[in-house]
């Protein structure tokens, strides 16, 4: 009797895991949130850049991401226990930005932070948004992820102007948004991504004519800007057989008079002294410091290898992105701006940490570093 019972559980849990696979499957094929895929012949020509084999974009620098059986339940247990104040205590303030001083804005270059590394850059009287996950919850679905820290941005999609270009750093969910882009493709002109990235905004029906797909070390003209699309130590994948199959990267952005340098999503590495050495120094970088692990600190940095990153690529000011709007990761909200306060400190290394919504002006750059987060 007892060993009918047993086998009953075991069949029981057995058509669970596989009513769950067959769901999983079935929503990732029909749901537009998934993207395309490169085709064949894409795949032909990203063998040419010499960093993609079998199938699959690789790092400059080997890099390992599958962790043992033990880390992996270590991970689990501990997501599943959670940490302290991993979010902050009350809804997040954000401070509003009027639509029409944003559309007549003219002077000089700023940059709008909306949490995470969502940037709206006005750069030599153009309108540039970087990474726009302005979306509420960064997955592909509501039910799998955490909500932002907020209800509010410092302006709604709707609410914003005409949008010169979109650049995109890579596709996870963090960083490249169904729901965002679908409401951004009516107003935005051009779509600057990494290669295979495409697939994903033609699947949404955005013209080809429209996006520009790039390589590591590619560089272009745009609208007077100069831009390259430059290394990171990271991968890509939105599905569950997709991995890598689309590249990842950062962006260098030069105007007449600032030139700047958005780090994407990256572990520590050698790329980030040849991007100074290339293309540095630069007036202001973006520079990720968030959703970071031990377990996983070849494709996310600590934040005092964040401080190094800075200095190496040759920033006379950094900013830590890719945390104050989501928990990702098993680490304190407010951890990664007092590790990278503290260690850029030791270094020389000037930071600012502004408030979502806050106007950063290049030029001027007073934003107080008043450890608002402390606050919250």
């Amino acid at each position: 009797m007892i060993l009918k019972i047993i086998k009953m559980i075991g069949i029981g849990i057995g058509l669970l895991i596989i009513s769950l696979l067959l769901v999983g499957i079935v929503f990732e094929n029909f749901s537009p949130e998934f993207g395309g895929n490169p085709t064949k012949e894409q795949q032909k020509e990203y063998e040419k850049t010499g960093h993609f084999k079998d199938g699959k974009f690789v790092n400059l620098t080997k890099t390992e991401m599958d962790m043992s059986l033990g880390n992996l339940y270590t991970m689990t247990k501990e997501f599943i226990t959670g940490v302290p104040n991993d979010r902050p205590s009350n809804e997040l303030p954000v401070l509003k930005i009027d639509s029409t001083e944003i559309a007549n804005f003219n002077k000089g270059n700023r940059l709008i932070w909306f949490g995470h590394s969502a940037f709206l850059l006005q750069l030599d009287q153009k309108n540039i948004l970087i990474d726009p996950m302005l979306g509420d919850v960064p997955a592909p679905h509501p039910w799998l992820g955490g909500k932002r820290y907020s209800k509010q941005l410092p302006i709604e999609i709707e609410q914003l102007p005409k949008i010169d270009a979109i650049l995109i750093s890579h596709d996870h969910y963090d960083h490249l948004d169904y729901g965002s882009i679908q409401k951004l493709k009516s107003k935005t002109d051009q779509f600057l991504v990494p290669l295979g990235v495409g697939a994903h905004l033609k699947a949404w029906d955005i013209e080809a004519d429209r996006i520009e797909e790039f390589d590591w070390w590619q560089e272009t003209s745009f609208s007077g800007l100069k831009l390259a699309f430059t290394p990171a130590r990271h991968f890509s994948g939105r599905g569950l057989n997709n991995r890598a199959s689309t590249l990842w990267g950062s962006w260098v952005i030069i105007g007449d008079e600032d030139s700047l340098y958005f780090s994407g999503d990256s572990g520590y590495g050698n790329h980030f002294k040849e991007i100074g050495s290339k293309f540095g120094p630069f007036d202001f970088a973006m520079m990720e410091c968030g959703q970071y692990d031990e377990k996983w600190h070849n494709i996310h940095m600590m934040p005092e290898e964040t401080a190094q990153a800075a200095i190496d690529v040759k920033a006379k000011i950094a900013m830590p992105i890719h945390w104050g709007a989501f928990t990702l990761a098993l680490h304190s909200w407010t951890d990664p701006a007092e590790r990278l306060s503290k260690k850029a400190q030791e270094l020389g290394q000037s930071i600012i940490i502004p408030k979502i919504g806050e106007s950063i002006q290049l030029k001027e750059l007073k934003v107080e570093n008043s450890n608002w987060w402390q606050n919250n």
